[in-house]
């Protein structure tokens, strides 16, 4: 027998309590809410192999915390045994963080309440490679876990499935938004710009991450026990009823606000359902159990899924019996969804009066509408986009169709204020853009179809039988114009994480604008300038908060941005651009003029214009060959894709709502025909 080295025992304890990436985000996450985090995020790449960050703003972790934070056995959640039955902890062991810098390579950021400045560091092998750095920093703490399992040849080819791991992952923080609904969850693939989890109220998580068919039909259950015997305990919940079905039980089971298994429950609830319902539908069931902390032993697993509870019998059979007795109370009614016959219009008749088609007698057949007007596509249905012939389709689409349907109907019910703003200036501007308004372009608009972006400023859409290029700057700079004068006085607002000067941002457009940036003779001229328009805008500050919602304190520092579209923050890299133009091209003396002037330079600034970067995805990308950056790559990536994507989903949308659009852009090419069915099948008849 030989005493193995301590570097072995590490490793091989590492792989117990590691078993998969989900096991280190559940540790982490943990680890967050024993921090005291009300905000959780979490961004994976390649299944958790590459890369896991978890990032929180809790209490964070002191300097002189950080020597022995990822060794083993240290903790700062019990300091002896008897500890262990009064611990109100997710973690208590120390030995998670220890055991990820065994079997990968970890890299702590973090800051505490009152520090200027937070610290970063690295692990490897459960001590530091190097003294704690300072750096910049927000609240809280971020651990980055890459190359996970780098050193596990064996279990590393075992976990090859990235998309099965993520969706563990996944359905890891959807089980703890349900339960902590007074934390806010996100998790997102790295590079992704749309969260997969989100978390809101705990019957709204159940419907986003389980489906509309599961929460409307649960039943609030709750069972509790003050027996002086010693089995005391509380339940709540939320089962499904009758009119449920589905051939897999989900329990989502938490024990003193931990997130555990337990099969003896689980095999009690089954049986219930199984006698009560027919076909032996199986459950969905959430239930948060509540005992006293020295009723439960939680060291009994080396991932702590699994707890050891005292009277743990009687307790099933209580919660058995509540189940059986709210189900069958539940089932003398059930209910069943009749299918309807609808009767799907192939085409979209054209508005006009030669167009329509007389009644047609009882049984005389209708008239076919010819192949060369018929439309193939209209504005409520998601499918034919340009992405469908480009990119293969992912195979987590069906998750993807059901968020992107909750964004779509957030974007139907968005509503515009119902009270008017009473300045009659703004009453004359809105009914200026009213009488304006175009009727053919109007029509177009609110019937047309996204197809996909031809370039950088148009994208393509389809009006019946017609395709047009439409500007994409020109529709969003004249929406946002509208929409600020119609939610006039009445927005929602952007704060800002640091407010930010309005002299140096000023001082940084100017010298945007200078043609030749390095030479410094004006330089006195341009300070000069950024402090008239500071001192101009700190003189009209009430009026941009009361109106605008652009707050500017007295120190000149600017802190908040309004809302023009919801679930739309514009591009920040804007901000001095906007503040000159507020500066310099505003008529403040005149009220209806001053109002048009902000309004139209809040318009420009949050119109959709291509990112700074160059597009990665077209002949910019010379430009990332060259520097070899990899990290500007992929944010270009990310900046160019959420831009594509609220131009989908957020911009069409909102302008078949809101958008009157002008008749200039009859002429001044915002829409332009680029092809018509009709005029095609001409040329294909004479080829």
């Amino acid at each position: 027998i030989q005493r193995l080295e301590e570097s072995v025992v590490n490793r091989i304890a590492a792989g117990e309590v590691i078993q998969r990436p989900v096991s280190a985000v559940k540790e982490l996450v943990e680890n967050s809410l024993d921090a005291d985090s009300s905000s959780i995020s979490v961004v994976v790449k390649d299944g958790g192999l590459k890369l896991i960050q978890v990032s929180d703003d809790g209490h964070g972790i002191r300097r002189e915390d950080l020597p022995i934070l990822c060794e083993r056995h240290t903790t700062s959640k019990l300091t002896k045994y008897e500890d262990l039955f009064s611990l109100s902890s997710m973690g208590f062991r120390g030995e998670a963080l220890a055991s990820m810098t065994y079997v990968a390579h970890v890299t702590v950021t973090t800051i505490t309440k009152g520090q200027i400045h937070g610290y970063r560091v690295s692990y490897r092998d459960g001590v530091m490679e190097h003294e704690p750095k300072a750096c910049a920093a927000v609240k809280g703490t971020q651990i980055m876990v890459e190359n996970l399992f780098y050193n596990m040849t064996a279990r590393r080819k075992t976990l090859q499935n990235s998309a099965d791991d993520y969706g563990k992952i996944v359905d890891l923080l959807s089980r703890m938004a349900i339960h902590h609904n007074n934390v806010s969850f996100s998790c997102r693939k790295h590079g992704a710009v749309k969260a997969d989890v989100h978390s809101v109220s705990r019957l709204d998580s159940i419907r986003s991450v389980y489906g509309v068919s599961v929460a409307k039909n649960l039943m609030k259950v709750e069972v509790s026990s003050c027996d002086p015997s010693g089995c005391t305990f509380d339940m709540e919940g939320f089962i499904s009823n009758s009119n449920y079905v589905s051939k897999k039980t989900i329990l989502v089971l938490f024990i003193n606000d931990r997130l555990v298994e337990c099969s003896a429950l689980k095999r009690a609830i089954e049986i219930v359902y199984a006698a009560t319902l027919p076909k032996a539908s199986k459950p969905f069931v959430y239930m948060s159990i509540n005992l006293p902390r020295e009723h439960v032993d939680i060291n009994i697993h080396p991932t702590k899924k699994e707890v050891s509870l005292l009277n743990q019998e009687i307790i099933i059979e209580m919660i058995q019996s509540e189940v059986e007795v709210k189900l069958r109370n539940a089932n003398d009614t059930r209910t069943f969804q009749e299918q309807k016959v609808e009767y799907i219009q192939s085409t979209l008749t054209s508005p006009r009066s030669d167009s329509t088609v007389s009644p047609k007698p009882s049984g005389q057949k209708a008239q076919k509408v010819p192949v060369n007007k018929m439309v193939r596509t209209d504005s409520s249905d998601p499918a034919g986009r340009l992405h469908a012939f480009l990119q293969p389709k992912p195979h987590n689409l069906p998750d993807k169709v059901s968020s992107l349907s909750v964004v779509r109907s957030s974007v139907r019910q968005r509503r515009n204020p119902k009270e008017t703003a009473d300045l009659s200036s703004v009453q004359e501007l809105i009914a200026g853009v009213d009488s304006c308004c175009h009727p053919g372009l109007l029509e177009t608009v609110r019937n047309c179809t996204y197809v996909g972006m031809a370039d950088d400023v148009f994208a393509l859409v389809q009006y019946n039988t017609h395709l047009y290029l439409a500007n994409v700057v020109n529709l969003s700079k004249e929406l946002m114009y509208q929409q600020t004068l119609r939610r006039f006085a009445h927005f929602n607002a952007i704060q800002l994480s640091d407010p930010a000067p309005l002299s140096e941002l000023i001082l940084l457009a100017l010298k945007e604008e200078d043609l030749d940036p390095e030479t410094d003779k004006n330089d006195d001229l341009k300070e000069r300038i950024a402090e008239m328009n500071t001192e101009l805008l700190k003189e009209k500050a009430e009026m941009l908060e009361e109106y605008f919602s652009v707050y500017i304190d007295s120190d000149g520092n600017l802190s908040r941005l309004p809302v023009i579209l919801d679930q739309y923050t514009p591009d920040m890299d804007r901000v001095p651009e906007f503040l000159l133009c507020l500066g310099n091209d505003v008529e403040w003396e005149d009220e209806k003029s001053c109002f048009q002037g902000v309004s139209a330079a809040i318009g420009n600034f949050y119109a959709m214009y291509p990112p700074l970067l160059p597009n990665p995805s077209g002949d910019g990308i010379q430009f990332y060959t060259k520097n070899l950056d990899k990290d500007l790559l992929s944010d270009a990536e990310n900046a160019w894709a959420q831009r594509e994507w609220s131009i989908q989903h957020v911009l069409f949308p909102s302008m078949r709502l809101f958008l009157k659009p002008p008749a200039s852009m009859a002429s001044n090419g915002t829409f332009v025909k680029v092809a018509s069915l009709e005029k095609l099948y001409k040329i294909f008849e004479r080829c």
